[in-house]
């Protein structure tokens, strides 16, 4: 049986990178890391600047220090590309508005909803809230006023405010104008 000949492709893979960023995600200094593993900080900070490439038997090192499995540095991260002209639209309730989420059905830790309040656009008449840990609300265009139960807070484009997902709130656009949010819910 003949075998294909596959050229290599020249692509990098950057697993130092990928080691800083595991290394800064459990809070690790370059330091402790050094001192965990019998290597140099010279010697890591070239490796994680993809400057240099470990050995094996250094890499083996590395990942057992930093508790993480070696192939997880060459996996492929998943990616999900949401057009807005095919985001599904969503309907949370309110007048005079246009949801969509631009986030992929599929995904449980973050939904993002972009909406188009028309002038006199309005929420629930009783405040709401949301199933989710924290909002976080972005004005992208127009203005919009976010009512919670102590305080309106007016917004324009540019402005983001960020609150508990649990707490009771509403909206409106008293302009004269369409304004665009997201809405981005951490689940």
């Amino acid at each position: 049986m003949k075998t294909l000949p596959v050229e290599p492709t020249g692509a990098a893979i950057n697993i130092g990178a990928r080691l800083r960023g595991v290394r800064q995600t459990q809070r690790m200094t370059i330091d402790q890391v050094a001192e965990l593993s019998g290597l140099t900080k010279g010697f890591l900070s070239r490796v994680e600047r993809d400057l240099t490439s470990p050995s094996v038997s250094t890499l083996l090192r590395l990942c057992e220090v930093l508790s993480i499995e070696v192939g997880t540095l060459f996996e492929v991260p998943e990616t999900k590309l949401v057009r807005l002209e095919q985001a599904p639209r969503v309907s949370l309730g309110g007048d005079g508005i246009t949801e969509q989420l631009v986030t992929p059905r599929s995904e449980k830790r973050v939904q993002m909803i972009r909406a188009e309040i028309a002038p006199k656009g309005t929420g629930e008449a009783e405040l709401y809230s949301v199933d989710c840990e924290l909002e976080v609300l972005h004005v992208i265009g127009g203005r919009f006023v976010l009512v919670l139960p102590d305080q309106r807070v007016e917004l324009e484009a540019g402005d983001t405010i960020t609150f508990p997902g649990r707490e009771p709130h509403s909206w409106e656009n008293e302009s004269d104008q369409t304004a665009v949010v997201t809405w981005t819910l951490i689940l």
